[in-house]
Protein backbone atom coordinates (compact mmCIF):
# COMPACT_ATOMS: atom_id res chain seq x y z
CA UNK A 1 0.00 0.00 0.00
CA UNK A 2 1.55 3.50 -0.40
CA UNK A 3 -0.42 6.24 1.03
CA UNK A 4 0.10 10.06 2.14
CA UNK A 5 -1.97 11.81 4.52
CA UNK A 6 -2.50 16.01 4.94
CA UNK A 7 -3.32 17.32 8.38
CA UNK A 8 -6.58 19.03 8.83
CA UNK A 9 -8.53 19.96 11.93
CA UNK A 10 -12.05 18.82 12.29
CA UNK A 11 -15.08 18.87 14.22
CA UNK A 12 -16.16 16.18 16.95
CA UNK A 13 -18.92 14.13 15.01
CA UNK A 14 -19.17 10.78 14.84
CA UNK A 15 -20.91 10.12 11.51
CA UNK A 16 -19.83 7.94 8.52
CA UNK A 17 -20.46 8.23 5.10
CA UNK A 18 -18.77 6.13 2.03
CA UNK A 19 -19.15 6.92 -1.73
CA UNK A 20 -16.91 6.99 -5.11
CA UNK A 21 -16.39 9.94 -6.83
CA UNK A 22 -14.59 9.73 -10.59
CA UNK A 23 -11.31 11.65 -11.29
CA UNK A 24 -10.66 11.46 -15.37
CA UNK A 25 -10.61 7.52 -15.30
CA UNK A 26 -9.99 6.71 -12.11
CA UNK A 27 -12.74 5.45 -9.76
CA UNK A 28 -12.19 6.71 -6.15
CA UNK A 29 -13.64 5.40 -2.96
CA UNK A 30 -14.12 8.22 -0.38
CA UNK A 31 -14.75 8.00 3.42
CA UNK A 32 -16.25 10.52 5.37
CA UNK A 33 -15.54 9.82 8.70
CA UNK A 34 -14.42 11.40 12.28
CA UNK A 35 -11.08 11.74 11.85
CA UNK A 36 -8.42 14.78 11.85
CA UNK A 37 -5.83 13.94 8.94
CA UNK A 38 -7.06 13.32 5.46
CA UNK A 39 -5.75 10.65 3.92
CA UNK A 40 -4.78 9.06 0.36
CA UNK A 41 -3.86 5.21 -0.36
CA UNK A 42 -3.58 3.22 -3.31
CA UNK A 43 -3.66 -0.66 -2.34
CA UNK A 44 -2.77 -3.24 -4.39
CA UNK A 45 -3.40 -5.60 -6.50
CA UNK A 46 -4.91 -3.57 -8.63
CA UNK A 47 -4.34 -0.11 -7.87
CA UNK A 48 -7.58 0.50 -5.89
CA UNK A 49 -7.57 4.52 -4.79
CA UNK A 50 -9.24 5.43 -1.53
CA UNK A 51 -9.56 9.09 0.17
CA UNK A 52 -10.69 9.10 4.06
CA UNK A 53 -11.47 12.54 4.62
CA UNK A 54 -12.62 14.37 7.78
CA UNK A 55 -16.41 15.69 7.80
CA UNK A 56 -16.22 19.05 7.22
CA UNK A 57 -14.51 18.99 4.49
CA UNK A 58 -16.75 19.41 1.43
CA UNK A 59 -16.35 16.89 -2.12
CA UNK A 60 -14.98 19.61 -4.13
CA UNK A 61 -12.21 20.10 -1.75
CA UNK A 62 -11.70 16.46 -1.86
CA UNK A 63 -12.04 16.18 -5.74
CA UNK A 64 -9.55 18.88 -6.19
CA UNK A 65 -7.37 16.86 -3.53
CA UNK A 66 -7.64 14.12 -5.14
CA UNK A 67 -6.82 16.05 -8.74
CA UNK A 68 -3.85 17.34 -7.58
CA UNK A 69 -2.37 13.91 -6.58
CA UNK A 70 -3.38 12.21 -9.78
CA UNK A 71 0.39 11.78 -11.04
CA UNK A 72 0.89 10.16 -7.44
CA UNK A 73 -1.81 8.18 -7.79
CA UNK A 74 -0.77 6.93 -12.24
CA UNK A 75 2.60 6.07 -10.05
CA UNK A 76 2.00 3.51 -7.84
CA UNK A 77 -0.92 2.13 -9.83
CA UNK A 78 1.41 1.37 -12.40
CA UNK A 79 4.11 0.07 -9.96
CA UNK A 80 1.74 -2.21 -8.55
CA UNK A 81 0.57 -3.87 -11.76
CA UNK A 82 4.13 -4.65 -12.65
CA UNK A 83 4.71 -6.55 -9.91
CA UNK A 84 1.46 -8.78 -10.60
CA UNK A 85 1.93 -9.60 -14.29
CA UNK A 86 1.93 -13.32 -14.40
CA UNK A 87 4.84 -13.77 -16.89
CA UNK A 88 7.36 -12.91 -14.21
CA UNK A 89 6.15 -16.49 -12.42
CA UNK A 90 7.99 -19.40 -13.99
CA UNK A 91 7.30 -22.59 -11.43
CA UNK A 92 11.07 -22.84 -11.27
CA UNK A 93 13.03 -23.69 -8.14
CA UNK A 94 14.40 -20.65 -6.15
CA UNK A 95 11.18 -18.82 -6.58
CA UNK A 96 8.69 -17.92 -3.58
CA UNK A 97 5.11 -18.90 -3.64
CA UNK A 98 3.29 -18.81 -0.56
CA UNK A 99 0.41 -20.73 1.10
CA UNK A 100 -1.65 -19.50 3.79
CA UNK A 101 0.19 -16.54 4.50
CA UNK A 102 3.77 -17.52 4.77
CA UNK A 103 6.59 -17.68 2.23
CA UNK A 104 8.06 -20.88 0.56
CA UNK A 105 10.89 -21.65 -1.40
CA UNK A 106 10.05 -24.00 -4.37
CA UNK A 107 11.67 -26.77 -5.01
CA UNK A 108 10.91 -28.76 -8.63
CA UNK A 109 11.68 -32.25 -8.66
CA UNK A 110 11.12 -33.97 -11.97
CA UNK A 111 9.25 -37.77 -11.33
CA UNK A 112 6.39 -39.98 -12.33
CA UNK A 113 3.94 -39.04 -9.81
CA UNK A 114 2.85 -35.39 -9.92
CA UNK A 115 2.67 -34.10 -6.28
CA UNK A 116 3.03 -31.36 -3.44
CA UNK A 117 4.86 -31.41 -0.16
CA UNK A 118 5.54 -28.76 3.08
CA UNK A 119 9.03 -29.77 3.84
CA UNK A 120 10.72 -28.45 6.70
CA UNK A 121 8.38 -25.49 6.94
CA UNK A 122 10.26 -23.60 4.59
CA UNK A 123 10.18 -25.91 1.02
CA UNK A 124 6.93 -26.23 -1.40
CA UNK A 125 7.76 -29.61 -2.84
CA UNK A 126 6.54 -29.50 -6.23
CA UNK A 127 6.77 -33.03 -7.72
CA UNK A 128 5.62 -33.20 -11.85
CA UNK A 129 6.25 -35.34 -14.78
CA UNK A 130 9.41 -35.10 -16.68
CA UNK A 131 9.62 -32.66 -19.16
CA UNK A 132 6.60 -30.78 -17.71
CA UNK A 133 7.10 -26.84 -19.04
CA UNK A 134 5.43 -23.59 -17.05
CA UNK A 135 1.87 -24.30 -18.02
CA UNK A 136 1.91 -28.17 -16.65
CA UNK A 137 4.23 -27.27 -13.67
CA UNK A 138 1.39 -24.56 -12.61
CA UNK A 139 -1.45 -27.16 -13.03
CA UNK A 140 -0.02 -28.84 -10.36
CA UNK A 141 0.64 -26.57 -7.95
CA UNK A 142 -3.20 -25.01 -8.56
CA UNK A 143 -4.31 -28.46 -8.32
CA UNK A 144 -2.77 -28.80 -4.62
CA UNK A 145 -3.81 -24.88 -3.91
CA UNK A 146 -7.73 -26.12 -5.09
CA UNK A 147 -7.34 -29.36 -2.74
CA UNK A 148 -6.05 -27.41 0.68
CA UNK A 149 -8.77 -24.10 -0.35
CA UNK A 150 -11.67 -26.87 -0.55
CA UNK A 151 -10.61 -28.32 2.93
CA UNK A 152 -10.68 -24.88 4.15
CA UNK A 153 -14.01 -23.31 3.31
CA UNK A 154 -16.93 -26.04 4.30
CA UNK A 155 -16.40 -25.47 7.96
CA UNK A 156 -16.15 -21.65 7.82
CA UNK A 157 -19.36 -21.39 6.19
CA UNK A 158 -20.85 -23.89 8.34
CA UNK A 159 -19.83 -21.72 11.18
CA UNK A 160 -21.08 -18.29 9.56
CA UNK A 161 -24.18 -19.57 8.46
CA UNK A 162 -25.17 -20.21 12.48
CA UNK A 163 -23.61 -16.97 13.11
CA UNK A 164 -25.51 -14.60 10.41
CA UNK A 165 -28.70 -17.06 10.64
CA UNK A 166 -28.73 -17.76 6.67
CA UNK A 167 -27.95 -21.15 4.45
CA UNK A 168 -25.44 -21.50 1.19
CA UNK A 169 -26.92 -23.50 -1.40
CA UNK A 170 -23.52 -24.08 -3.07
CA UNK A 171 -20.26 -22.79 -3.30
CA UNK A 172 -17.46 -22.75 -5.53
CA UNK A 173 -13.77 -21.98 -6.35
CA UNK A 174 -12.23 -20.18 -9.40
CA UNK A 175 -9.19 -17.77 -10.12
CA UNK A 176 -11.17 -14.50 -10.35
CA UNK A 177 -8.58 -11.26 -11.35
CA UNK A 178 -10.23 -8.34 -9.91
CA UNK A 179 -12.07 -9.69 -7.13
CA UNK A 180 -12.09 -12.60 -3.73
CA UNK A 181 -15.10 -13.80 -4.02
CA UNK A 182 -18.78 -13.23 -5.47
CA UNK A 183 -22.11 -13.63 -4.46
CA UNK A 184 -25.18 -14.77 -6.59
CA UNK A 185 -27.95 -13.39 -4.13
CA UNK A 186 -30.87 -15.49 -6.08
CA UNK A 187 -29.54 -18.86 -6.12
CA UNK A 188 -27.53 -18.70 -2.74
CA UNK A 189 -24.33 -19.22 -4.35
CA UNK A 190 -20.64 -17.78 -3.56
CA UNK A 191 -17.83 -18.16 -5.48
CA UNK A 192 -14.47 -17.83 -3.84
CA UNK A 193 -11.25 -16.95 -5.25
CA UNK A 194 -8.15 -19.58 -5.59
CA UNK A 195 -5.58 -17.11 -4.37
CA UNK A 196 -7.47 -16.81 -1.18
CA UNK A 197 -5.05 -19.93 0.04
CA UNK A 198 -2.04 -17.72 -0.33
CA UNK A 199 -3.70 -15.45 2.48
CA UNK A 200 -3.68 -15.51 5.84
CA UNK A 201 -6.55 -17.53 7.17
CA UNK A 202 -8.46 -14.91 8.37
CA UNK A 203 -8.44 -13.30 4.83
CA UNK A 204 -10.29 -16.36 3.51
CA UNK A 205 -12.85 -16.21 6.73
CA UNK A 206 -13.28 -12.34 6.27
CA UNK A 207 -14.34 -13.03 2.56
CA UNK A 208 -16.64 -15.91 3.61
CA UNK A 209 -18.41 -13.46 6.04
CA UNK A 210 -18.27 -10.55 3.45
CA UNK A 211 -20.09 -12.93 0.75
CA UNK A 212 -22.84 -14.89 2.73
CA UNK A 213 -23.82 -11.07 4.35
CA UNK A 214 -24.73 -10.15 0.90
CA UNK A 215 -27.56 -12.32 1.36
CA UNK A 216 -28.85 -10.01 3.47
CA UNK A 217 -27.96 -6.78 1.94
CA UNK A 218 -27.27 -6.28 -2.14
CA UNK A 219 -25.13 -3.00 -1.42
CA UNK A 220 -21.85 -2.48 0.11
CA UNK A 221 -23.88 0.65 1.92
CA UNK A 222 -24.51 1.99 5.63
CA UNK A 223 -26.51 -1.13 6.47
CA UNK A 224 -23.81 -3.53 4.96
CA UNK A 225 -21.36 -1.88 7.11
CA UNK A 226 -23.00 -2.22 9.64
CA UNK A 227 -24.54 -5.86 9.75
CA UNK A 228 -20.57 -6.45 9.16
CA UNK A 229 -19.47 -4.72 12.12
CA UNK A 230 -22.13 -6.79 14.12
CA UNK A 231 -20.94 -9.95 12.63
CA UNK A 232 -16.79 -9.48 12.66
CA UNK A 233 -16.17 -5.82 14.58
CA UNK A 234 -12.47 -6.09 12.89
CA UNK A 235 -13.48 -6.73 8.96
CA UNK A 236 -11.47 -3.77 7.80
CA UNK A 237 -8.29 -4.71 9.36
CA UNK A 238 -8.52 -8.21 7.45
CA UNK A 239 -9.74 -6.35 4.41
CA UNK A 240 -6.62 -4.28 4.30
CA UNK A 241 -4.72 -7.71 5.44
CA UNK A 242 -6.30 -9.57 1.96
CA UNK A 243 -5.16 -6.45 0.31
CA UNK A 244 -1.63 -6.35 1.24
CA UNK A 245 0.55 -7.51 -1.81
CA UNK A 246 2.46 -10.28 -1.01
CA UNK A 247 6.35 -9.81 -1.69
CA UNK A 248 8.50 -11.42 -4.02
CA UNK A 249 11.57 -12.56 -2.05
Amino acid sequence: MRFITARLITPNKTTMETYQITVGEIIIDVVRKNIKNLHLAVYPPDGRVRIATPLHINDESVRLFAISKLAWIKKHQTEFQSKTHPETIEYLSGENHYFQGKSYILNVIYQNSPQVEIRNNQYLDLSVKPGSDKEQRQKVLNSWYRQQLKREIPPLIAKWEKVINVNINEWGIKIMRTKWGTCNIQDKRIWLNLELIKKEPICLEYVIVHEITHLLERSHGAKFQALMDQFMPNWRTYKEKLNVLLPKM
